[in-house]
């Protein structure tokens, strides 16, 4: 029954990895598409854990990790608010 999940699971995150590639119009979705993808590496880490009878201190930083992540993209998202008046990708240019 756990492998049936890390199936399920993996297939969630191939999806997450798909319509990442697709919505690269605003940066919120493309954040949300992120954290659902981290989320998706969450669960499977904890099942292979729970399958191995490891210990979680490793699950910690994780989630230590995925936090920071997701605030760093939101204040970056806060920032172009600020600066530009949107989050489309679009409209910046490098020069």
């Amino acid at each position: 029954m756990k492998i049936f999940n890390i199936f399920i699971i993996m297939f969630m995150f191939i999806m997450g990895n798909f319509l990442f590639c697709i919505n690269r119009k605003h940066l919120l979705i493309m954040l949300l598409m992120l954290e659902f993808i981290i989320l998706n590496l969450l669960m499977m880490l904890y099942l292979m854990m729970s399958m191995m009878l490891f210990d979680y201190y490793f699950m910690m930083l994780f989630i230590v990790v995925f936090v920071c992540e997701g605030v760093l993209g939101v204040s970056i998202l806060i920032y172009m608010l600020r600066i530009f008046g949107n989050d489309y990708f679009k409209i910046y240019s490098i020069f």
